[in-house]
């Protein structure tokens, strides 16, 4: 066996080693980030202003009014609310590792039922949304970055308007445009491809304009490479050492960037599910905030937060495989 082997060899123990590192750390960070996410909203349901028994009767009746001990006896027995509080905290979190999110005060069903129900539809939405953005990313900065300083400043600068568009506004702006005036996309109804393109640009711009501005100084810096100087030495196109090299070496600030955007993209879905009236869980969680409906609202939360780190994980190792010289520090 050669030194040559040898070396390769050891270089691939020490990248393999880095990965399972790297993956175990973040294994560590996710169970603590969930944990964190289940206390906080089992304590803030537990301890917020007000008798948790009266919501849910008052609730179950339609009618707010006081209600005596023996109205509530039966309420705070089903649901364990007369039992000490770090009792109740120990059961919440059995039950998470169960999957029992809890029941709806409001629906009666369990909230793990009308997660999944609504769920698929929000993913759909935020995973398409993030796909546009990155097709809108790559295409304008490999299209504007250092072609002359006039097309530079351009691209910066719609990157820097499209960074700062609200969403709420923008969705407005749209459907105004393109389906009230235009009537290029249905306002209500239609196949869901052309009910999911609006929305999806309303998420997909803004973060488009964030993912630009990272991507654009990854990708000067990269421009001055020397091996960007060895591909067009080697006869390559302009737009061929662009695509090849370049792209590959910027894209790691939008790929870091991906993992908290997904987050930020399930956020912005309930104001975007509610100005195009799309089934999914941001409109699940407006309606249980204004009924007080507390397992939902906390059902929500610690999915979000799932989602969230599982996503971040997925990117970490995206990351590693981007650059894996990255899995040896």
């Amino acid at each position: 066996m050669t030194a040559l082997a040898v070396d390769e060899r050891q270089v691939k123990r020490r990248v393999g080693s880095g990965v399972a590192l790297r993956v175990l750390g973040r294994l560590g960070s996710a169970v603590l980030v969930l944990f964190a996410a289940a206390s906080a909203t089992f304590f803030a349901q537990a301890l917020l202003p007000g008798d948790r028994a009266t919501l849910l009767l008052n609730q179950r009746t339609g009618q707010t009014e006081a209600r005596s001990d023996e109205e509530l006896a039966p309420i705070r027995a089903e649901y364990g609310f007369d039992d000490p509080i770090l009792l109740q905290y120990a059961d919440y979190l059995g039950g998470l590792l169960s999957g029992r999110l809890g029941v709806s005060y409001q629906m009666h069903q369990p909230v793990e039922a009308l997660i999944a129900e609504q769920i698929p539809s929000t993913l759909l939405l935020t995973v398409t949304a993030l796909a546009v953005a990155w097709v809108l990313t790559v295409i304008w900065t490999v299209a504007t970055t250092r072609r002359s300083a006039r097309i530079d400043a351009i691209g910066s600068g719609v990157e820097t308007v499209a960074a700062g568009l609200p969403p709420y506004w923008l969705g407005v702006i749209l459907l105004v445009v393109f389906a009230l005036g235009l009537g290029w996309f249905p306002v209500i109804g239609g196949s869901e491809a052309a009910r999911l393109v609006l929305p999806a640009l309303t998420l997909g711009i803004p973060l488009a304009g964030f993912m630009g501005q990272a991507t654009r100084a990854a990708f000067e810096r990269a421009l001055d490479e020397p091996f960007v100087t060895s591909a067009r030495m080697r006869g390559m196109s302009d737009l061929g050492v662009r695509v090849w090299h370049v792209l590959r070496h910027a894209a790691l600030p939008g790929i870091t960037l991906s993992g908290w955007a997904l987050g930020s993209l399930i956020s912005g879905a309930v104001i975007v599910e509610t100005i195009f009236a799309r089934p999914g869980i941001g409109r699940v969680l407006v309606s249980a905030v204004n009924s007080r409906d507390l397992p939902v609202v906390g059902g929500v939360v610690i999915v979000v937060a799932l989602v969230y780190v599982v996503v971040n994980l997925v990117v970490d190792l995206a990351y590693s495989a981007v650059d894996p010289r990255l899995a040896t520090e």
